[in-house]
């Protein structure tokens, strides 16, 4: 694999930048505009619980609740997010550590965080509760799977403008040390971890065929199901 471009540490801010717009410096290629002063490196729970799993402080405090109940019943939470509008809604995306999940389980973990969520009420609306998988096309929001899901495509959005853009579409190429690799038209590029403000696998064949098989040999669908969905999709590759 061609060597990974790793990116240069952030460019420095204006002091004459308005507090409330901060605009960095006009960057040179491939240098971030991302305003490391807000980072906390040294901080243990910032690290634990970054920004891809819970973004906003009320995401943060829901998964500091959640997470321990959800642990001690064997599954990982992998996203939480509170969408709130005309009905407020919990969303809380979590899986086994193999990466699958059944839909009973999903029924029993909703019991008790929903227990554990009435005691310490941190949502002070009423709001509906969906706890489910995180899906085909699924978020990452830890290093681990952008490991897991080497060689798939997917979409990586930052903070900040690097190189003039912000958003990313290639194949990933795993990690190294604090940076997610992924091959871009331009080749194989590092993006540091804590620079992501989103990212996602793309919907595609290669991905839904890999996900089928793991649930058949999961034993999470029979064969005949199995056979039919991968017909539609060679038919839908061979037109």
């Amino acid at each position: 694999m061609q060597e990974p471009l790793h990116l240069p540490p952030p460019s420095p801010i204006s002091l004459s930048t308005p507090a409330f717009g901060f605009h960095p410096q006009t960057p040179p290629k491939f240098a971030t505009g991302r305003v490391p002063v807000f980072l906390c490196p040294n901080d243990k729970s910032e690290r634990m619980m970054n920004d891809l799993i819970a973004k906003a402080a009320i995401d943060r405090r829901i998964a500091e609740i959640i997470t321990p109940v959800v642990e001690d019943m064997g599954f990982e939470v992998v996203r939480v997010r509170l969408m709130t509008g005309k009905e407020s809604i919990l969303q809380i995306m979590v899986q086994r550590p193999d990466g699958q999940i059944e839909v009973d389980e999903c029924a029993q973990i909703s019991t008790a965080v929903s227990a554990v969520l009435d005691v310490e009420d941190p949502i002070l609306d009423v709001y509906t509760l969906e706890v489910s998988s995180p899906g085909i096309d699924r978020p990452l929001t830890r290093m681990k799977d952008f490991d897991q899901w080497e060689g798939f495509e997917a979409k990586v959005e930052t903070d900040e403008l690097i190189d003039g853009r912000r958003r990313f579409k290639g194949q990933l190429a795993g990690t190294e040390g604090d940076e997610i690799l992924i091959t871009i038209a331009e080749g194989t590029i590092g993006l540091k971890f804590e620079w992501l403000s989103d990212a996602k696998l793309v919907l595609t064949d290669e991905l839904i065929r890999d996900v089928l098989r793991g649930r058949k040999d999961a034993g999470q669908i029979d064969e005949t199901q199995f056979d039919e969905i991968e017909t539609i999709i060679d038919g839908e590759e061979n037109t």
